[in-house]
C-alpha cells in the first residue's frame, strides 16, 4: 500500500530531522511539496522546547537542500511520505494561540463575532510551529469562501478606532522592500490598500491568507515553459485571486489564465479589469498560462491593473484642477 500524507497549502510538516517546512502546493503526488523554513542548530536565532532553530529564507533553503538532500529539491522540495514526522495543523493551534497571543485573539474574535466558524479559521509562518521572536508577523488563515467575509469583517474593525488598525508608512515601506515588487512604491500602493487583506494590531502587522476548502481543491498541471512575455488582457475570473499561486482567467487571443507565484500580487485585479502582465509564457496541451514569480522576488515579472491605474490617475487629476 502506498504510503500517502493528507496535507495542504500552508500546513507545516516536521520530517524525521527535525527540519520544518512550510506545504506549498494542495496536490501531492511523489511526496509533500514544500519549502524548508527551519533547521536545528545551536546557534540558531529561535528557541522552542530548550532546542534553537535557524531560519532559512528562500534561497538559503535551496543552498542547504541542494548539499543535505538533493534528490529532494525540484521546483520545491519534495519531502519523501515516510520522512514526515508530523503535520502541523493551522486549525488546531488557533486555540492554543488564543490563550497565549493577544494579538491573535483580538483577531480571531472580531471573525468569530462576524460568523466565522472557529474550524475555518487559522495559522501559519512561523506561529505554527511555535518558532516566533519579538519581530514576527502574524499569518491568520481563513478558509474557502469564508475568507472574504472576513476581510470585511477586518475592514470593519479599521473603521471602530480599536485595536485593530490600518498599516502605517513605515510598514507598508518594510513590506516593499521585503517583496521588491516590479513596481514603484506609489503603484504598489496602489494596489495593495484595496485589497483590504493586512492590518495592524497592538503594532504587529498581520496578513490574512486565503486557502481552499477540501472540496475545492483541484490539480493544478505544470505546464511547458514557453518565451517570457508581456501582455494586455481584461480578466474575466477572479475568484481565486487571492489563491496560491493566484489564478486570472483573461480574455486574451493567446493566453487562456495569468498565474502568480509570489504573494505580492495576489488579490492584484478584479473580474472586468485591464491588466498589464509580463512573466513566462506555458503551455499544458492546448492552454497557455502567463506565469508570474518563477521566483520569490521575480524581476521583470509583475501584473497590474491598468484600470485602477486609470482611474487613481483621473481622480487626481480632478481634484487638482
Amino acid at each position: 500500500m502506498r504510503l500517502t500524507i493528507k496535507t495542504r497549502l500552508r500546513d507545516f510538516i516536521i520530517t524525521t530531522d527535525d527540519w520544518v517546512f512550510a506545504v506549498a502546493d494542495y496536490t501531492h503526488q511523489n511526496g509533500v511539496r514544500s519549502i524548508l523554513r527551519y533547521v536545528p542548530d545551536k546557534e540558531g536565532e529561535r528557541l522552542k522546547n530548550g532546542v534553537r532553530y535557524h531560519k532559512l529564507d528562500f534561497d538559503d533553503s535551496f543552498t542547504f537542500m541542494k548539499k543535505h538532500r538533493p534528490s529532494w529539491v525540484k521546483d520545491v522540495h519534495i519531502v519523501p511520505f515516510d520522512q514526515v514526522k508530523q503535520v502541523l495543523n493551522p486549525v488546531r493551534r488557533i486555540p492554543d494561540l488564543i490563550r497565549t497571543s493577544p494579538e491573535v485573539a483580538v483577531i480571531v474574535q472580531v471573525l468569530l463575532d462576524g460568523g466565522i466558524p472557529l474550524s475555518q479559521i487559522g495559522i501559519t509562518g512561523s506561529h505554527l510551529p511555535g518558532l516566533t521572536n519579538e519581530t514576527s508577523d502574524i499569518d491568520l488563515i481563513v478558509y474557502g469562501k469564508h475568507w472574504f467575509k472576513a476581510r470585511d469583517l477586518i475592514a470593519k474593525a479599521k473603521k471602530t478606532g480599536g485595536t485593530i488598525c490600518e498599516i502605517n508608512d513605515e510598514m507598508w515601506h518594510r513590506i516593499y522592500n521585503k517583496r521588491i515588487p516590479a513596481t514603484t512604491f506609489e503603484e504598489f500602493i496602489l494596489h495593495e490598500k484595496r485589497k483590504g487583506n493586512r492590518g495592524m494590531v497592538n503594532n504587529t502587522y498581520f496578513d490574512l491568507l486565503y486557502v481552499r476548502d477540501w472540496k475545492d481543491i483541484k490539480p493544478l498541471l505544470p505546464g511547458v515553459d514557453i518565451k517570457h512575455q508581456k501582455i494586455e488582457a481584461m480578466v474575466t475570473n477572479a475568484d481565486y485571486a487571492f489563491d496560491a499561486p493566484s489564478i486570472y482567467k483573461i480574455d486574451h487571443p493567446e493566453i487562456k489564465y495569468v498565474l502568480s507565484y509570489t504573494h505580492t500580487y495576489a488579490g492584484q485585479a478584479k473580474r472586468g479589469e485591464h491588466i498589464e502582465a509580463e512573466g513566462m509564457v506555458e503551455q499544458i496541451g492546448n492552454i497557455k498560462r502567463l506565469v508570474v514569480g518563477t521566483s520569490r522576488e521575480p524581476k521583470n515579472e509583475w501584473i497590474r491593473s491598468l484600470t485602477l491605474i486609470k482611474n487613481s490617475t483621473t481622480l487626481r487629476s480632478s481634484t487638482t484642477s
